[in-house]
């Protein structure tokens, strides 16, 4: 059951974002592509870095791309610790893979590695947020 709805402006509405895309990209839908599924993992992590932007009062565009996100946080003096940099590698997920041929399909590794990856920026972001 998703949690209750927040306004807009409140980061924890972008944190219960995050944790619905997650939730849809761990369901490990049979039919689904696994590219699709790492595509959630993207939103989950790009969702959970909004709302620590929200926390903050950083204005940020509406991209795709984690390192610019995490560079917003970083520029406001925010630590950024190293496994929470390596989602910078979800971004591929944004886009690329969701189109046919224009990358390699995904791997189960590379799935297991994108949802491990979501899982620790939305865990970051929730333990910042508390």
């Amino acid at each position: 059951m998703p949690h209750e709805r927040l306004p807009p402006d409140d980061p924890g509405e972008s944190l219960n974002r995050a944790r619905s895309n997650l939730a849809r990209a761990k369901a490990r839908i049979p039919e689904a592509y696994p590219e699709d599924l790492c595509f959630d993992a993207q939103q989950a992590a790009e969702k959970a870095i909004k709302a620590l932007l929200i926390r903050r009062g950083i204005s940020f565009p509406y991209v795709h791309d984690i390192a610019h996100l995490l560079t917003l946080l970083d520029q406001a003096g925010v630590q950024i610790p190293a496994e929470i940099r390596d989602a910078e590698q979800l971004t591929r997920f944004a886009v690329v893979t969701r189109y046919p041929g224009l990358a390699e399909p995904v791997t189960e590794d590379l799935y297991m590695e994108a949802v491990s990856s979501a899982e620790a920026v939305v865990r970051w972001a929730e333990e910042s947020l508390a």
